[in-house]
């Protein structure tokens, strides 16, 4: 099942603002949000009483979005709305906020995502609950507590179905931390060797501590505009899906617990936006944890099935590379804002700035927004 959304360019990402990303903040939600709002609203060259549509995507972790609008001061009869999810968001919510502008609800929609994701609740650390529901009664007595657990066991599915090897996931890492060195905002900026990865411990076999993404304090923001009225240069939201079906979080329903969101989009993603992989420049994509970022390759038609690894091993997701994938370091080693930095990356590839590895002239960008099986993604234009 899917949903899509083509926008033919009426909406645009007219600014983008992060904070310092840390593991210990030192602050509270509500201060990092409006740090990152006020910062976006500046690189858009906006007033905090030129937004009319404020949207906030959380766990149960963040902070109240009125809250949020009042601190900043915008006026108070604005769209606001919370949306429940973690990285199925991340790609979705430049939908959510291109309908608000598309359908004249809004001018000017800032949406944001911030959390204490180290110091305060941090994901990982689930307790073993039972009879919250009728099936995670069942699956937390095996140890199933949180979503490592469950994407170990579904990636062993999909290494067993593709031959694909642990060689694989350390070429992402290996390629995460390279990429990070250059990126002044990255938490991981040490580069590692193949002996620094094979060190480190098993999380939950075959997901090593450096194949998870970093629990991380921080806030993003972006404000969507309408396309004529945002700054110049400022890339349009260009096609958005969002969908999925069981998989990796439905095991007990799936056809197959390997599945991923990208086997239920991609066809849908590429039919929505009229374009191919080869079209798309610079992809940003989810990277949790290092295999969903080969699934996402091969899914996603960038490369045959069981040839995503060999691309990442051989530089072909590099800046220069035929399929420049993350190249600010992704979730892996910049940091882990639930997706929303990604998607402030590819804008600043659209725009030119990146900070580090610029790819050359990009057009189009692809962000993807994951969650087991449920996800996301988005391509963004250059104007």
């Amino acid at each position: 099942m899917a949903a899509r959304q083509a926008f033919s360019g009426r909406a645009a990402v007219a600014g983008i603002g992060m904070t310092k990303l840390s593991r210990r903040s030192g602050r509270s939600v509500l201060d990092q949000a409006v740090e990152a709002a006020e910062a976006a609203l500046a690189d858009a060259r906006l007033a905090p009483a030129d937004i009319d549509g404020v949207l906030l995507y959380h766990l149960g972790d963040s902070v109240p979005v009125n809250d949020v609008a009042r601190a900043l001061g915008v006026p108070p009869a604005v769209w606001t709305n919370e949306i429940y999810g973690g990285g199925t968001q991340s790609a979705s919510i430049l939908g959510d906020a291109a309908m608000l502008v598309d359908s004249g609800t809004a001018r000017n929609v800032l949406v944001l995502r911030a959390l204490n994701g180290r110091s305060g609740q941090r994901m990982g650390q689930a307790g073993l609950r039972l009879g919250e529901g009728a099936e995670a009664q069942f699956l937390h007595p095996y140890g199933m507590a949180g979503p490592i657990a469950l994407f170990a066991l579904s990636t062993s599915r999909w290494m067993h179905l593709t031959a694909a090897r642990p060689e694989d996931l350390e070429g992402v890492v290996l390629a995460s931390r390279r990429l990070a060195v250059n990126n002044p905002r990255a938490l991981r900026r040490e580069g590692m060797t193949s002996e620094d990865y094979l060190g480190e411990p098993w999380i939950a076999e075959p997901l090593r501590r450096a194949d998870c993404c970093q629990e991380t304090d921080g806030a993003a923001a972006l404000v969507v505009s309408a396309a004529g009225a945002a700054r110049p240069g400022s890339p349009v939201v260009h096609a958005v899906v969002r969908g999925g079906g069981p998989g990796a979080t439905g095991m007990d329903k799936a056809p197959d617990p390997s599945w991923i969101f990208t086997h239920y989009l991609a066809d849908r993603l590429w039919e929505t936006a009229g374009l191919r992989p080869a079209d798309v420049d610079v992809s940003l994509l989810y990277d949790a944890y290092s295999p969903i970022v080969l699934q996402q390759l091969e899914d996603l038609g960038f490369c045959r099935p069981g040839e995503a690894g060999e691309l990442v091993r051989s530089g072909g997701t590099d800046p220069k590379g035929p399929v420049p994938v993350n190249p600010h370091g992704g979730l892996l080693s910049e940091g882990y804002v639930h997706g929303l930095n990604n998607v402030l990356e590819a804008v600043r590839q659209l725009r030119g700035e990146a900070q580090a590895n610029q790819v050359v002239d990009p057009e189009f960008a692809l962000v993807t927004g994951f969650g087991g099986s449920y996800g996301s993604a988005a391509v963004l234009r250059r104007t």
